[in-house]
């Protein structure tokens, strides 16, 4: 009997040692600048801990005021309730402005497609012509963008007065900036097989944008294109606050006469406006993306 039990024994003894060395032959070298990524992890928390503290002392951040406050708020809150369901004096000219803030974020982003096209190509490094112009486009988007609306709707306002073609104007300059940055970021993320191609069989670098980029990318544009046109619908409400027109404008007049039953109605009316249109571009962008 010993002699059958010995060499099980020994083949378990084996197996044993090949398990007990298994871990050690798989076993994650250590990375020799742990250390070092643990200090820079450290730091960035420490720098980033630092501007809360300033940007908290900046701004007065104090939760202590708004609780003191209370009352103010509840006051301000009693007032608005209930809503002023007026239709002639108050819905019905809440419902014909919020049209016009609608028609405003609409041009706004439609008709800033052109320059937002022909500056997102210039800007882009796989269908720019030359360095010059990726410099001089990226340079112009960048002045678009840095300027918020509500600065180019009080500027248009002085030029063509009170109204909506001041917001349309002021949401066409905005938007070039920012859409035409989204695109060119897109064109440099797509494949550049097919460009390459059509440049290898002979084509300008205009056939090449053409045929070899912009087909590519359609499906990103639009969907920038939609979530663009969402929040321009917002942006024109607030464009009407400086007499860019829209329900905006209604809203400040019913603040500044203390009206704050009509300013919730147009508010809840606003409120109705965004959900519609945020539920229509969701559902377009879900429809293309099948």
């Amino acid at each position: 009997m010993s002699v059958l039990t010995e060499p099980r024994a020994g083949k378990a003894a084996k197996s044993w040692n090949t398990a007990s060395s298994a871990p050690a032959a798989l076993r994650v070298p250590v990375d020799p600048n742990r250390g070092r990524k643990r200090m820079l992890w450290v730091s960035a928390a420490a720098v980033i801990v630092a501007l809360h503290v300033l940007a908290f002392a900046g701004t007065d951040f104090d939760p202590a005021l708004l609780v003191d406050g209370w009352q103010g708020m509840a006051r301000f809150i009693s007032d608005a309730f209930p809503p002023n369901l007026d239709w002639e004096t108050v819905i019905k000219p809440g419902l014909d402005a919020t049209l016009v803030t609608l028609w405003i974020g609409l041009l706004g982003t439609t008709l800033s497609i052109p320059s937002a096209l022909v500056l997102a190509v210039l800007a882009s490094r796989t269908t720019t012509p030359h360095p010059a112009a990726y410099q001089v486009s990226r340079s112009i988007l960048s002045f678009f963008r840095a300027v918020p609306d509500i600065v180019f709707a009080l500027i248009f306002v002085t030029a063509v007065g009170l109204g909506p073609f001041a917001g349309v104007l002021a949401l066409i300059c905005h938007n070039t900036g920012v859409m035409g940055k989204l695109w060119a970021e897109s064109m440099e993320e797509t494949d550049q097989g097919p460009q390459q191609a059509l440049s290898t069989a002979g084509a300008s670098k205009l056939q090449q944008i053409a045929h070899g980029s912009l087909p590519l990318v359609i499906p990103q544009f639009v969907g920038l294109l939609l979530y663009r046109f969402d929040v321009n619908v917002r942006s024109s409400l607030v464009l009407g606050l400086v007499g860019a027109g829209g329900i905006g404008l209604l809203i400040n007049q019913a603040i500044k006469s203390f009206q704050f039953d009509t300013m919730l109605t147009h508010i809840i009316i606003v409120l109705v406006l965004i959900i519609i249109v945020d539920q229509a571009s969701g559902f377009i962008r879900r429809k293309l993306a099948v």
